[in-house]
């Protein structure tokens, strides 16, 4: 199977391309149809097995299928993740499947200034990937409002709830769009 035979468009597939990913890895062929018919989803992947394609690039398409213009300090997307390093790790690699579309990705985590983040919320982003703490913060600060959100994905969420962000997890979810695909 080919990636081009999942319903992916043309400016994903040249970036995916370009990155030499041609073919979809098992996690991939079961979980992108899910999600581009719209359906929540939870699964289980081993590390290294393009789990952040599985959800990022149905999510992309899904906001190509259907546009909406960014409005301020509002996202389409979010992705919640336990550490600041996977989500740098996440963004970086949905920025690489975005090269031919506009779709910005913002990151927020702790150990940056609240404030430095604020200003970027305000600038508005489609996609944010977050840990929780920080997150939280943001929308306790009013800084955030995630009424919009169309997609919501808890990455690495068992291993959230080993590090005790179920309680902010909670406050996070009463947030978003209750209808938001999961």
């Amino acid at each position: 199977m080919l990636f081009k035979e999942l319903g992916l468009s043309e400016p994903i597939l040249k970036s995916l391309e370009e990155l030499k990913h041609l073919e979809p890895s098992e996690i991939q062929q079961q979980a992108i149809p899910v999600i581009l018919a719209g359906k929540n989803l939870m699964a289980a992947a081993q590390t290294g097995t393009g789990k952040t394609a599985a959800f990022a690039l149905p999510i992309l398409q899904r906001m190509i299928d259907k546009p909406s213009e960014t409005q301020r300090s509002n996202a389409r997307a979010l992705i919640l993740t336990p550490t600041r390093e996977l989500a740098s790790q996440i963004a970086d690699n949905i920025n690489d499947y975005t090269k031919y579309l506009e779709v910005s990705v913002l990151t927020i985590y702790g150990g940056v200034k609240l404030e430095t983040q604020a200003q970027k919320i305000k600038r508005g982003a489609d996609i944010i990937v977050a840990t929780p703490g920080r997150l939280l913060e943001h929308i306790q600060a009013c800084n955030l409002n995630l009424s919009n959100v169309d997609f919501l994905v808890l990455d690495e969420a068992d291993r959230m709830l080993d590090m005790g962000f179920i309680a902010d997890i909670q406050k996070i979810l009463q947030s978003v769009n209750k209808s938001s695909q999961k």
